[in-house]
């Protein structure tokens, strides 16, 4: 029997994963090493939000299996978090920057607002994928773990 649960262990393990390659993405875009606040930034490619949810969902139906109620309730966390991150956070992130634009343009003394980044629907499919294989392989490592053993 583990210390830890699997499943917070592959939360944790998606999100480290997804937000290490983001770093890695951005950095080699800007064709130089990127300051450490990208590790826990929002937005970019992949989708760590994607890549955590799914990572547990995955781990779930292998131990638990895809007809029990826990499954069915991460798979429709996993959705509701897939769809805010494409839809409901990248919208209000569009706005944001729109509304930071506008302040600058007018030379407002309006604070301006932190901007949090969605993702784009490719950033979420990719980060779903990193999810799949990171709940496959904790599965995996923890020599196909059954709950209660």
């Amino acid at each position: 029997m583990s210390i830890i649960s699997p499943y917070i262990i592959a939360g944790i393990l998606g999100w480290v994963v997804a937000q290490s390659v983001k770093y890695l993405i951005i950095s080699v875009r800007k064709r130089r090493l990127v300051s450490l606040r990208q590790l826990y930034g929002s937005g970019n490619m992949p989708s760590a939000h994607s890549a955590t949810v799914v990572a547990v969902l995955v781990l779930i139906g292998l131990i638990d299996g895809i007809d029990s109620g826990l499954f069915g309730l991460a798979a429709v966390f996993s959705s509701v978090v897939l769809y805010d991150a494409m839809m409901v956070r990248r919208s209000s992130g569009e706005q944001g920057a729109s509304l930071t634009a506008l302040i600058k343009e007018q030379k407002s003394n309006v604070r301006l607002p932190r901007v949090a980044k969605g993702h784009t629907p490719v950033e979420v499919a990719v980060g779903t994928l990193l999810g799949l294989i990171v709940g496959v392989a904790v599965y995996v490592v923890y020599g196909g773990y059954t709950v209660g053993l």
